[in-house]
C-alpha cells in the first residue's frame, strides 16, 4: 500500500501546475503525484502528459468543484491504485518549501486520533505574513463564524513564530489538507452540494463528531498564491461562503433548542454586512447574499435529513469557540488569535 498520495485538483489551471508542478515533484520524498482534471476546457491535460510524464492524470468527467472534485478523484485512486494511509491535497497555487511532508506526516503517525491536518499558510506575494486560507489552523465561533490563527477578519498576522506549536484546530484548511484516508471515506468524503468554500470545515467538523481530532502543524510551511480559482471579491465566491455556512450551520450545530435563534441572528448579520456592500457599491454581492439565503431556504428538507442523520452518528461532543468573534474583533478590538483566545 503507498503510504502517501498527493492529489492536486486542477481546472483551467495550466498557469499554476507549470509554475508550482515542479516544486511539489522536487519534494515528495517518493510519493505518487496526481493531477486531478475536473474537464478544463484549457491545456491542462496535455501540458502535464507532455512535461511531467511521472504525474499521474485523472481526468474527471465534469467540474463538480472542490468538493465533488475531490470525492470523484479520491475515489478513482482508492479503486484502481488502493488505498493510501494519507491524501494530502494541496492547491493548484501552492508553492511547497522543503521538508513539509515529513513533519506532519509524523505528527498523524504518531497520533492515529487524528484525522485531518494542516502545515502553516503564508501568503505567497506578502512571504512573512500568514495568508487568508487556514493560516495557522482555524476555528468556528458560537454563530458559525470561521477564523484562523493568524488571520482574523482582515488582520493578518506576521509569521514570527509564534504559532509554531502543534495542536488541535477545529479546521484544517482545504489549501493543502492532509487527511487519513480510510477516515475521508468512512465519513462519505466531502459534502459536494458546498461545491467550494467551507467544504473542509464541514468535513472537520464531521470529523470531530466521530471522536477524531483535527491539528495543525507548525513545522511545516507552505506558500499560497489564493483567488486562483475565484478572486476574494467575486461575487460568486460571496454567494458560495455565506451559502455555506448557513449549509454548515444547520447540518452540524449541536443543540436544537438553539438553533433557530442562531440561524435568525445570522441572517440578520448577513443583511447588515450586505448593507456595507451597498455603501461601496458593490451591488453584485449584494444579490449574491440574497441569492445565498433563498438557496439556503430551498435546501433544508435536505439539510434537516442530513442534520438527522449525522445526529444518530455521533459519538463525541464537539467544542466550538465560545465567544462572537464580530464582538471580539469589531467592539472589544482584539484583532488576533492569541488576544481572542484569552477570552
Amino acid at each position: 500500500m503507498n503510504t502517501i498520495a498527493i492529489v492536486i485538483l486542477n481546472y483551467n489551471g495550466q498557469p499554476f501546475l507549470a509554475k508550482f508542478l515542479p516544486t511539489v515533484l522536487a519534494n515528495t520524498d517518493g510519493h505518487t503525484v496526481y493531477v486531478a482534471d475536473s474537464a478544463s476546457t484549457d491545456s491542462s491535460v496535455s501540458f502535464v502528459r507532455t512535461h511531467f510524464p511521472t504525474v499521474r492524470i485523472i481526468e474527471l468527467p465534469r467540474n463538480e468543484g472542490y468538493a465533488g472534485g475531490y470525492n470523484l478523484a479520491l475515489e478513482h485512486i482508492r479503486t484502481n491504485y488502493g488505498l493510501p494511509a494519507y491524501y494530502v491535497l494541496p492547491n493548484s497555487d501552492i508553492e511547497v518549501t522543503p521538508g513539509w511532508l515529513s513533519p506532519v506526516i509524523r505528527l498523524m503517525e504518531a497520533n492515529p486520533n487524528i484525522a485531518a491536518c494542516q502545515p502553516k499558510i503564508r501568503s505567497y506575494s506578502e512571504r512573512e505574513f500568514f495568508e487568508h486560507a487556514g493560516a495557522a489552523g482555524g476555528f468556528v465561533d458560537w454563530l458559525g463564524y470561521i477564523f484562523c490563527r493568524g488571520r482574523v477578519f482582515a488582520t493578518f498576522e506576521k509569521d514570527q513564530g509564534q504559532y509554531d506549536d502543534n495542536r488541535p484546530v477545529f479546521w484544517a484548511t482545504g489549501a493543502c489538507l492532509f487527511v487519513r484516508a480510510d477516515v475521508f471515506h468512512q465519513v462519505g468524503g466531502f459534502d459536494a452540494s458546498f461545491f467550494a468554500h467551507m467544504e473542509e470545515i464541514d468535513l472537520c467538523w464531521r470529523f470531530q463528531r466521530l471522536g477524531y481530532e483535527v491539528w495543525t502543524c507548525g513545522q511545516s510551511t507552505v506558500y499560497h498564491v489564493g483567488g486562483g480559482t475565484l478572486h476574494k471579491s467575486n461575487p460568486h465566491k460571496t454567494y458560495l461562503n455565506y451559502r455555506n455556512s448557513l449549509f454548515m450551520l444547520y447540518k452540524n450545530w449541536p443543540a436544537d433548542v438553539w438553533l433557530w435563534p442562531k440561524i435568525l441572528l445570522r441572517l440578520v448579520l448577513d443583511g447588515i454586512s450586505s448593507i456595507l456592500f451597498m455603501q461601496l457599491g458593490e451591488w453584485a454581492d449584494v444579490g449574491a447574499i440574497l441569492r445565498a439565503h433563498f438557496a439556503f431556504y430551498g435546501q433544508l428538507p435536505t439539510l434537516h435529513r442530513q442534520r438527522k442523520q449525522l445526529r444518530t452518528q455521533q459519538r463525541a461532543s464537539v467544542k466550538l469557540y465560545q465567544y462572537s468573534i464580530v464582538w471580539q474583533y469589531f467592539l472589544k478590538g482584539k484583532k488576533t488569535f492569541s488576544e481572542m483566545e484569552k477570552g
